[in-house]
């Protein structure tokens, strides 16, 4: 029993490097380099390759390297018996609710127009609005989004919630379903998307959905660019019904020169870099899944597939 480990964006050799220097024994191989195919029972995988699954005859275990699974069920050729697993993560829950607090209160405070009349060398004071102005929605329940909501609270922010199915002893009102949908959209001025990516949410960020929020609201998508409908956004900035934008994740990445994203002065980018998997926290959770496959015990964090998270 082996592992390999598959990505695209040259950090090969510096995953495999950091499971070595916490299990020097581990047989692990990254797909660059030659391994034994049919030895491979778990492949760690981060937006592979199409295709790249299919060479391993004795694979029981397809492993996220972060939160996100979507790249996975993209994958048509993807073994379909195969367990998928997932990383829930304390210190990437963190690192996405610091980057969101950050992302609103400089939204408060006017942070971007500043930065953009600095290179004008103008000084024009603006108005700011107040925590106690805004309520933050947060669409996804999960552990990121639970864990942004307590920061929320934390610092004085009025927070609600809104999830596909109900959830229980949550800290703040989670709205659930269709019909819960509109009350969370109408009582939100400052919109976060942390769902996951499917079938179900795929362009849930659309001018319909967007035009319930109250006139002027922000919106911040951290959560995978294929919940935005792109070409909806600036139309609705540009007619005052949302304020603007912060954007971390495109539906093409990276977003392409000539993309007008770019260059809207209310929309801020970020080169998906919110929340990244840091190796020394998460390794150790991929190598006790790799552990319970070889012990045929429960895996940690199995993703749904009916669900796609």
């Amino acid at each position: 029993m082996a592992i390999v480990l598959i990505r695209q964006d040259g950090k090969l050799d510096l995953w495999k490097k950091a499971f070595l220097q916490q299990y020097p024994y581990l047989p692990v191989f990254h797909c660059k380099e030659s391994h034994p195919v049919e030895e491979i029972t778990m492949a760690i995988v981060w937006k592979h390759p199409e295709g790249s699954l299919t060479k391993y005859p004795n694979l029981k275990c397809i492993a996220s390297f972060g939160a996100g699974v979507d790249f996975i069920f993209d994958d048509p050729s993807r073994p379909e018996k195969v367990a998928i697993t997932r990383v829930i993560d304390t210190a990437l829950a963190a690192d996405m609710s610091e980057y969101v607090v950050g992302a609103i209160l400089g939204y408060l405070k006017n942070m971007d127009l500043y930065c953009q009349e600095q290179q004008q060398n103008n000084w024009r004071p603006q108005a700011y609005s107040r925590i106690s102005d805004h309520t933050v929605g947060i669409m996804g329940a999960g552990t990121l989004g639970m864990t942004l909501a307590q920061s929320l609270l934390n610092i004085g922010f009025k927070a609600v919630g809104w999830s596909r199915r109900p959830k229980e002893n949550t800290s703040i009102k989670v709205y659930d379903g269709a019909a819960g949908r509109t009350d969370f959209l109408n009582r939100t001025t400052i919109l976060v998307c942390l769902l996951p990516l499917t079938d179900a949410t795929k362009g849930i960020l659309n001018r319909e959905t967007l035009s319930l929020l109250p006139a002027g609201a922000y919106l911040i998508n951290v959560a995978r660019g294929g919940h935005l409908v792109e070409d909806d956004l600036i139309p609705l900035i540009d007619s005052g019904r949302l304020s603007g934008a912060c954007l971390d994740v495109f539906q093409k990445e990276p977003l392409p020169k000539d993309h007008p994203f770019w260059t809207h002065p209310k929309i801020k980018i970020t080169p998906h870099v919110a929340s990244v998997s840091d190796p020394a926290s998460v390794v150790p959770q991929l190598v006790e899944n790799y552990k319970r496959l070889i012990n045929k015990e429960p895996l940690l964090h199995l993703v749904d597939p009916e669900r796609g998270y």
